[in-house]
Protein backbone atom coordinates (compact mmCIF):
# COMPACT_ATOMS: atom_id res chain seq x y z
CA UNK A 1 0.00 0.00 0.00
CA UNK A 2 1.65 3.22 -1.42
CA UNK A 3 1.55 5.80 1.90
CA UNK A 4 2.32 9.88 1.42
CA UNK A 5 4.16 11.58 3.81
CA UNK A 6 2.56 14.63 5.10
CA UNK A 7 2.92 16.86 8.16
CA UNK A 8 0.26 17.30 10.02
CA UNK A 9 -0.33 20.81 9.86
CA UNK A 10 -0.67 19.86 5.58
CA UNK A 11 -4.37 18.36 7.14
CA UNK A 12 -5.46 19.99 9.91
CA UNK A 13 -6.21 23.24 11.42
CA UNK A 14 -6.55 24.65 14.91
CA UNK A 15 -10.06 26.05 15.04
CA UNK A 16 -9.33 28.54 17.71
CA UNK A 17 -12.52 30.91 17.66
CA UNK A 18 -13.44 31.93 21.21
CA UNK A 19 -16.64 32.63 22.15
CA UNK A 20 -18.96 35.71 22.86
CA UNK A 21 -21.23 33.99 25.56
CA UNK A 22 -25.20 35.54 25.03
CA UNK A 23 -27.10 35.34 28.58
CA UNK A 24 -29.21 32.48 28.61
CA UNK A 25 -27.67 30.07 25.96
CA UNK A 26 -27.22 26.75 26.82
CA UNK A 27 -23.69 24.96 25.41
CA UNK A 28 -22.54 21.70 25.87
CA UNK A 29 -19.23 22.46 27.92
CA UNK A 30 -16.10 19.65 26.87
CA UNK A 31 -13.33 19.69 29.42
CA UNK A 32 -11.13 17.44 31.47
CA UNK A 33 -11.35 15.05 33.09
CA UNK A 34 -14.61 14.30 32.98
CA UNK A 35 -15.37 14.22 29.38
CA UNK A 36 -17.89 11.37 28.23
CA UNK A 37 -20.67 13.73 26.99
CA UNK A 38 -19.94 16.85 27.78
CA UNK A 39 -21.91 18.52 30.36
CA UNK A 40 -25.25 21.32 29.58
CA UNK A 41 -23.91 24.87 31.07
CA UNK A 42 -25.82 28.00 30.47
CA UNK A 43 -24.37 31.44 30.33
CA UNK A 44 -26.16 33.94 32.16
CA UNK A 45 -24.72 37.71 31.75
CA UNK A 46 -21.97 36.44 30.29
CA UNK A 47 -20.51 35.39 33.62
CA UNK A 48 -20.39 31.81 33.59
CA UNK A 49 -17.22 30.86 31.33
CA UNK A 50 -14.58 33.02 32.95
CA UNK A 51 -11.51 31.99 30.70
CA UNK A 52 -11.60 31.52 27.18
CA UNK A 53 -13.01 28.82 25.63
CA UNK A 54 -12.88 27.50 21.66
CA UNK A 55 -16.74 27.47 19.92
CA UNK A 56 -16.37 23.36 18.59
CA UNK A 57 -17.82 23.17 15.15
CA UNK A 58 -19.12 19.47 13.94
CA UNK A 59 -16.86 16.96 12.61
CA UNK A 60 -14.19 18.57 15.10
CA UNK A 61 -11.81 15.93 16.58
CA UNK A 62 -10.74 17.61 20.12
CA UNK A 63 -7.09 16.42 21.47
CA UNK A 64 -6.16 16.75 24.97
CA UNK A 65 -3.05 18.13 25.30
CA UNK A 66 -1.90 17.49 28.68
CA UNK A 67 -0.99 14.14 29.53
CA UNK A 68 -0.89 12.81 26.42
CA UNK A 69 -0.50 9.34 27.49
CA UNK A 70 -4.11 8.72 28.31
CA UNK A 71 -4.67 9.27 24.54
CA UNK A 72 -7.96 11.55 25.56
CA UNK A 73 -9.05 12.45 21.91
CA UNK A 74 -12.81 12.56 20.64
CA UNK A 75 -14.88 13.10 17.58
CA UNK A 76 -17.35 15.62 17.83
CA UNK A 77 -20.09 14.83 14.93
CA UNK A 78 -23.82 15.90 15.07
CA UNK A 79 -24.09 17.15 18.39
CA UNK A 80 -27.48 19.52 18.07
CA UNK A 81 -26.36 22.29 20.59
CA UNK A 82 -24.15 24.72 21.19
CA UNK A 83 -20.89 23.39 21.68
CA UNK A 84 -17.55 24.88 23.54
CA UNK A 85 -14.30 23.07 24.25
CA UNK A 86 -11.74 24.18 27.10
CA UNK A 87 -8.23 25.30 26.58
CA UNK A 88 -7.27 22.07 27.66
CA UNK A 89 -7.65 20.60 24.08
CA UNK A 90 -6.35 21.79 20.23
CA UNK A 91 -9.78 21.59 18.53
CA UNK A 92 -8.76 20.07 14.87
CA UNK A 93 -10.70 20.76 11.63
CA UNK A 94 -9.44 18.01 9.06
CA UNK A 95 -8.73 18.94 5.33
CA UNK A 96 -10.98 16.72 3.91
CA UNK A 97 -9.66 17.12 0.34
CA UNK A 98 -6.53 14.66 2.15
CA UNK A 99 -8.09 12.97 4.71
CA UNK A 100 -10.83 10.89 5.57
CA UNK A 101 -12.12 12.56 8.88
CA UNK A 102 -12.89 9.32 10.60
CA UNK A 103 -9.19 7.49 9.53
CA UNK A 104 -7.80 10.78 10.89
CA UNK A 105 -9.17 10.18 14.46
CA UNK A 106 -7.76 6.57 14.36
CA UNK A 107 -4.44 7.49 13.30
CA UNK A 108 -4.56 10.38 15.85
CA UNK A 109 -4.95 7.18 19.12
CA UNK A 110 -2.40 5.27 17.54
CA UNK A 111 0.29 4.54 19.42
CA UNK A 112 2.44 6.46 16.65
CA UNK A 113 1.44 9.50 17.87
CA UNK A 114 1.20 9.31 21.34
CA UNK A 115 4.66 7.84 21.77
CA UNK A 116 6.39 10.40 19.38
CA UNK A 117 4.62 13.10 21.70
CA UNK A 118 5.54 11.46 25.19
CA UNK A 119 8.87 11.53 23.86
CA UNK A 120 9.06 15.29 23.46
CA UNK A 121 10.61 18.01 25.66
CA UNK A 122 7.75 19.52 26.37
CA UNK A 123 7.47 20.10 30.11
CA UNK A 124 6.27 23.60 31.16
CA UNK A 125 5.29 24.94 34.46
CA UNK A 126 3.73 21.94 36.88
CA UNK A 127 4.07 18.51 36.80
CA UNK A 128 1.75 18.09 33.38
CA UNK A 129 3.31 17.26 29.96
CA UNK A 130 2.14 19.88 27.57
CA UNK A 131 1.72 19.46 23.49
CA UNK A 132 3.45 22.55 22.31
CA UNK A 133 0.94 23.37 19.43
CA UNK A 134 3.61 23.98 16.99
CA UNK A 135 5.12 20.98 17.57
CA UNK A 136 1.72 18.61 17.32
CA UNK A 137 1.35 20.55 13.80
CA UNK A 138 4.66 19.40 12.90
CA UNK A 139 4.16 15.55 13.43
CA UNK A 140 4.84 13.54 9.93
CA UNK A 141 2.62 11.37 9.52
CA UNK A 142 2.12 8.97 6.19
CA UNK A 143 -1.25 8.57 4.79
CA UNK A 144 -2.66 5.84 2.24
CA UNK A 145 -4.94 7.26 -0.80
CA UNK A 146 -8.06 8.76 0.15
CA UNK A 147 -10.39 5.68 -0.67
CA UNK A 148 -8.47 3.39 1.11
CA UNK A 149 -8.52 5.74 4.17
CA UNK A 150 -12.64 5.55 3.84
CA UNK A 151 -12.79 1.96 3.98
CA UNK A 152 -10.28 2.06 7.14
CA UNK A 153 -12.04 4.74 9.04
CA UNK A 154 -15.41 3.08 7.79
CA UNK A 155 -14.50 -0.69 9.46
CA UNK A 156 -12.71 0.99 12.59
CA UNK A 157 -15.86 3.30 13.24
CA UNK A 158 -18.42 0.22 12.67
CA UNK A 159 -16.58 -1.41 15.50
CA UNK A 160 -16.83 1.54 17.84
CA UNK A 161 -20.69 1.77 16.74
CA UNK A 162 -21.18 -1.59 17.80
CA UNK A 163 -19.11 -0.83 21.14
CA UNK A 164 -21.75 2.21 21.65
CA UNK A 165 -24.41 0.24 20.55
CA UNK A 166 -23.84 -2.58 22.80
CA UNK A 167 -23.26 0.21 25.79
CA UNK A 168 -26.32 1.66 25.63
CA UNK A 169 -28.16 -1.54 25.65
CA UNK A 170 -25.95 -2.17 28.96
CA UNK A 171 -27.57 0.66 30.39
CA UNK A 172 -30.98 0.23 29.59
CA UNK A 173 -30.88 -3.39 31.26
CA UNK A 174 -29.31 -1.52 34.24
CA UNK A 175 -32.09 1.14 34.07
CA UNK A 176 -34.79 -2.23 33.97
CA UNK A 177 -32.67 -3.41 37.16
CA UNK A 178 -32.88 -0.22 39.39
CA UNK A 179 -36.52 0.24 38.46
CA UNK A 180 -37.60 -3.32 39.77
CA UNK A 181 -35.18 -2.59 42.90
CA UNK A 182 -37.43 0.54 43.36
CA UNK A 183 -40.79 -1.12 42.69
CA UNK A 184 -39.98 -4.12 44.82
CA UNK A 185 -38.05 -2.89 47.73
CA UNK A 186 -38.64 0.61 47.62
CA UNK A 187 -42.52 1.01 47.21
CA UNK A 188 -42.93 -2.93 48.34
CA UNK A 189 -45.06 -3.46 45.05
CA UNK A 190 -43.16 -6.57 44.62
CA UNK A 191 -45.36 -9.58 43.76
CA UNK A 192 -47.26 -11.78 46.25
CA UNK A 193 -48.19 -14.99 46.36
CA UNK A 194 -51.17 -14.51 43.50
CA UNK A 195 -48.93 -12.18 41.33
CA UNK A 196 -49.70 -9.10 42.36
CA UNK A 197 -48.46 -6.26 43.34
CA UNK A 198 -47.96 -6.34 47.57
CA UNK A 199 -48.34 -3.13 48.99
CA UNK A 200 -50.81 -2.44 46.50
CA UNK A 201 -53.33 -5.11 47.06
CA UNK A 202 -53.17 -4.64 50.55
CA UNK A 203 -50.37 -6.70 51.52
CA UNK A 204 -50.23 -6.59 55.39
CA UNK A 205 -47.29 -4.09 56.66
CA UNK A 206 -45.67 -2.73 60.32
CA UNK A 207 -43.99 0.05 61.38
CA UNK A 208 -40.44 -0.27 61.87
CA UNK A 209 -38.71 2.36 64.47
CA UNK A 210 -35.69 1.68 63.37
CA UNK A 211 -36.64 2.86 59.46
CA UNK A 212 -39.23 5.07 60.46
CA UNK A 213 -41.79 3.85 57.76
CA UNK A 214 -43.84 0.55 57.09
CA UNK A 215 -42.11 -2.68 55.88
CA UNK A 216 -44.18 -5.91 54.94
CA UNK A 217 -44.81 -7.71 58.18
CA UNK A 218 -42.49 -10.84 57.20
CA UNK A 219 -39.71 -8.89 56.49
CA UNK A 220 -36.70 -7.78 59.10
CA UNK A 221 -34.04 -5.18 60.06
CA UNK A 222 -30.69 -6.94 60.20
CA UNK A 223 -27.16 -5.78 60.40
CA UNK A 224 -24.93 -6.18 57.26
CA UNK A 225 -22.69 -8.28 59.76
CA UNK A 226 -25.69 -10.76 59.53
CA UNK A 227 -25.86 -10.77 55.70
CA UNK A 228 -22.14 -11.22 54.62
CA UNK A 229 -18.77 -11.38 55.89
CA UNK A 230 -16.71 -8.06 55.16
CA UNK A 231 -13.15 -8.49 54.07
CA UNK A 232 -10.76 -5.85 53.65
CA UNK A 233 -7.57 -6.03 51.35
CA UNK A 234 -4.35 -5.12 51.52
CA UNK A 235 -1.22 -4.49 49.05
CA UNK A 236 2.00 -6.37 48.58
CA UNK A 237 5.30 -5.14 48.90
CA UNK A 238 5.93 -3.32 45.26
CA UNK A 239 10.12 -3.87 46.30
CA UNK A 240 9.62 -7.43 45.51
CA UNK A 241 9.07 -7.97 42.13
CA UNK A 242 8.22 -11.75 43.68
CA UNK A 243 4.87 -10.73 44.64
CA UNK A 244 3.42 -9.60 40.78
CA UNK A 245 2.86 -11.34 38.13
CA UNK A 246 0.94 -14.23 39.11
CA UNK A 247 -2.11 -15.25 38.07
CA UNK A 248 -4.45 -13.78 41.01
CA UNK A 249 -6.35 -11.09 39.98
CA UNK A 250 -6.26 -8.41 42.26
CA UNK A 251 -8.57 -5.40 42.27
CA UNK A 252 -7.84 -1.74 43.24
CA UNK A 253 -10.23 1.21 43.15
CA UNK A 254 -8.53 2.50 39.89
CA UNK A 255 -9.76 -0.54 38.08
CA UNK A 256 -13.13 0.49 38.92
CA UNK A 257 -12.47 3.73 37.83
CA UNK A 258 -11.28 2.89 34.91
CA UNK A 259 -13.72 -0.27 33.89
CA UNK A 260 -16.93 1.85 34.60
CA UNK A 261 -18.17 -1.45 35.11
CA UNK A 262 -20.37 -3.94 36.92
CA UNK A 263 -18.91 -6.59 36.91
CA UNK A 264 -15.23 -7.39 37.67
CA UNK A 265 -12.62 -10.24 37.06
CA UNK A 266 -9.82 -8.63 35.79
CA UNK A 267 -7.51 -5.62 37.15
CA UNK A 268 -4.73 -3.74 35.82
CA UNK A 269 -1.96 -6.34 37.12
CA UNK A 270 -2.25 -9.52 39.19
CA UNK A 271 -0.29 -10.57 42.12
CA UNK A 272 1.50 -14.18 42.59
CA UNK A 273 0.88 -16.78 45.50
CA UNK A 274 3.78 -15.54 46.76
CA UNK A 275 2.62 -11.75 47.28
CA UNK A 276 -0.49 -13.27 48.36
CA UNK A 277 1.04 -15.11 51.44
CA UNK A 278 3.38 -11.71 52.17
CA UNK A 279 -0.03 -9.92 53.21
CA UNK A 280 -3.39 -9.86 54.40
CA UNK A 281 -5.46 -9.59 51.26
CA UNK A 282 -7.95 -12.10 51.77
CA UNK A 283 -9.51 -14.48 48.51
CA UNK A 284 -12.81 -13.63 47.43
CA UNK A 285 -15.03 -15.81 45.78
CA UNK A 286 -17.34 -15.09 42.62
CA UNK A 287 -20.11 -12.81 43.32
CA UNK A 288 -18.84 -11.25 46.07
CA UNK A 289 -19.55 -7.35 46.24
CA UNK A 290 -16.33 -5.14 46.12
CA UNK A 291 -16.92 -1.76 47.57
CA UNK A 292 -14.37 1.30 47.34
CA UNK A 293 -14.02 2.55 50.89
CA UNK A 294 -11.48 5.21 50.21
CA UNK A 295 -10.13 7.84 47.46
CA UNK A 296 -13.02 7.36 46.39
CA UNK A 297 -16.38 5.38 48.46
CA UNK A 298 -18.66 4.01 47.04
CA UNK A 299 -17.53 2.52 43.85
CA UNK A 300 -19.61 -0.87 43.71
CA UNK A 301 -18.51 -4.25 41.57
CA UNK A 302 -19.66 -7.72 41.52
CA UNK A 303 -17.18 -10.31 40.68
CA UNK A 304 -17.20 -12.66 38.04
CA UNK A 305 -14.20 -14.68 39.70
CA UNK A 306 -12.00 -15.73 42.63
CA UNK A 307 -10.10 -12.50 42.91
CA UNK A 308 -8.80 -10.54 45.88
CA UNK A 309 -8.13 -6.79 46.39
CA UNK A 310 -6.00 -4.18 47.52
CA UNK A 311 -6.83 -2.11 51.02
CA UNK A 312 -9.20 0.39 49.63
CA UNK A 313 -12.43 -1.78 49.81
CA UNK A 314 -14.91 -3.34 52.19
CA UNK A 315 -15.50 -6.57 50.49
CA UNK A 316 -18.77 -8.60 51.34
CA UNK A 317 -19.41 -12.35 50.85
CA UNK A 318 -22.49 -13.13 50.92
CA UNK A 319 -23.84 -16.05 53.55
CA UNK A 320 -26.74 -17.07 51.58
CA UNK A 321 -26.94 -17.59 47.79
CA UNK A 322 -29.90 -15.28 46.96
CA UNK A 323 -28.55 -12.07 48.97
CA UNK A 324 -25.66 -11.04 46.23
CA UNK A 325 -27.78 -9.33 43.82
CA UNK A 326 -29.76 -7.53 46.18
CA UNK A 327 -26.91 -6.62 48.20
CA UNK A 328 -25.45 -5.28 45.19
CA UNK A 329 -28.39 -2.82 44.86
CA UNK A 330 -29.28 -2.18 48.44
CA UNK A 331 -25.51 -1.07 48.62
CA UNK A 332 -25.61 1.25 45.66
CA UNK A 333 -29.27 2.32 47.15
CA UNK A 334 -27.71 3.47 50.22
CA UNK A 335 -23.84 4.71 48.75
CA UNK A 336 -24.61 8.19 50.13
CA UNK A 337 -25.64 7.23 53.84
CA UNK A 338 -22.82 4.59 53.69
CA UNK A 339 -20.37 7.97 52.28
CA UNK A 340 -21.39 9.89 54.97
CA UNK A 341 -20.03 7.54 57.73
CA UNK A 342 -16.53 8.13 56.49
CA UNK A 343 -14.05 9.53 58.44
CA UNK A 344 -10.38 10.87 58.03
CA UNK A 345 -8.80 14.38 57.13
CA UNK A 346 -6.28 13.17 54.49
CA UNK A 347 -8.99 11.40 52.89
CA UNK A 348 -12.22 10.07 54.44
CA UNK A 349 -12.90 6.08 54.32
CA UNK A 350 -15.31 3.89 55.89
CA UNK A 351 -14.47 1.92 58.33
CA UNK A 352 -15.21 -2.06 58.83
CA UNK A 353 -16.85 -1.26 62.04
CA UNK A 354 -19.09 1.10 61.21
CA UNK A 355 -19.85 -1.11 57.82
CA UNK A 356 -20.56 -3.85 60.06
CA UNK A 357 -23.20 -2.49 62.13
CA UNK A 358 -25.19 -0.93 58.51
CA UNK A 359 -28.58 -1.69 59.02
CA UNK A 360 -29.79 -3.28 56.50
CA UNK A 361 -33.81 -4.58 55.38
CA UNK A 362 -33.99 -8.31 54.60
CA UNK A 363 -36.61 -9.56 52.49
CA UNK A 364 -38.59 -12.80 53.07
CA UNK A 365 -36.22 -15.50 50.99
CA UNK A 366 -39.35 -16.89 48.82
CA UNK A 367 -39.18 -13.07 47.65
CA UNK A 368 -35.34 -12.81 47.92
CA UNK A 369 -35.39 -16.27 45.11
CA UNK A 370 -37.82 -14.50 43.05
CA UNK A 371 -35.82 -11.49 42.74
CA UNK A 372 -32.67 -13.74 42.05
CA UNK A 373 -34.52 -15.53 39.36
CA UNK A 374 -36.11 -12.01 37.93
CA UNK A 375 -32.86 -9.73 37.70
CA UNK A 376 -30.09 -13.39 36.93
CA UNK A 377 -30.96 -13.06 33.25
CA UNK A 378 -30.58 -9.52 33.10
CA UNK A 379 -26.87 -10.15 35.16
CA UNK A 380 -26.02 -12.80 32.40
CA UNK A 381 -26.97 -10.67 29.94
CA UNK A 382 -24.79 -7.26 30.49
CA UNK A 383 -22.48 -9.91 31.55
CA UNK A 384 -22.03 -11.57 28.14
CA UNK A 385 -22.27 -7.58 25.93
CA UNK A 386 -19.62 -6.83 28.67
CA UNK A 387 -17.34 -9.20 27.27
CA UNK A 388 -18.29 -8.96 24.14
CA UNK A 389 -17.36 -5.32 24.22
CA UNK A 390 -14.25 -5.82 25.84
CA UNK A 391 -13.20 -9.04 22.92
CA UNK A 392 -14.10 -5.77 20.42
CA UNK A 393 -11.71 -3.63 21.85
CA UNK A 394 -9.49 -5.19 21.95
CA UNK A 395 -9.83 -6.42 17.98
CA UNK A 396 -10.08 -3.02 17.10
CA UNK A 397 -6.43 -2.06 19.76
CA UNK A 398 -4.99 -5.44 17.58
CA UNK A 399 -6.20 -3.80 14.44
CA UNK A 400 -5.22 -0.71 14.63
CA UNK A 401 -1.72 0.14 13.61
CA UNK A 402 -1.30 -2.83 11.58
CA UNK A 403 -3.84 -0.88 9.28
CA UNK A 404 -2.33 2.61 9.78
CA UNK A 405 1.15 1.26 8.92
CA UNK A 406 -0.20 -1.37 5.87
CA UNK A 407 0.76 -4.15 7.00
CA UNK A 408 -3.40 -5.45 6.65
CA UNK A 409 -5.76 -4.10 4.16
CA UNK A 410 -9.49 -3.86 4.83
CA UNK A 411 -11.25 -5.17 1.28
Amino acid sequence: MELKKYKLGEIVKLHTITISPNSGTIYKLYSLPSFDNGMQCEIVDGNYIQSNKFSVPNKCILFNKLNVRFKRVWRIDNVDTNKLCSTEFLPLIVNENIADYQYLYYLLISDGITNYLCGQNTNTSGSHKRIDPNDFLDINVFLPPKSIQKRIGKFLAGIDNKIDLNRAINQNLEAMAKLLYDYWFVQFDFPDENGRPYKSSGGKMIWNEKLKREIPISWEIKLIDDIAEIYNGATPSTMNELNYGGDIVWITPKDLSDQKQKFIYQGERNISQVGYDSCSTHLLPSNSILMSSRAPIGLLAIAKTELCTNQGFKNFVPKSGNTSIYLYYYLQYHIRQIEQLGTGTTFKEVSREDILKFPMLKPSDNVLDLWKETVLAINDRQLEIQKENENLTKLRDDLLPLLMNGQVSVD
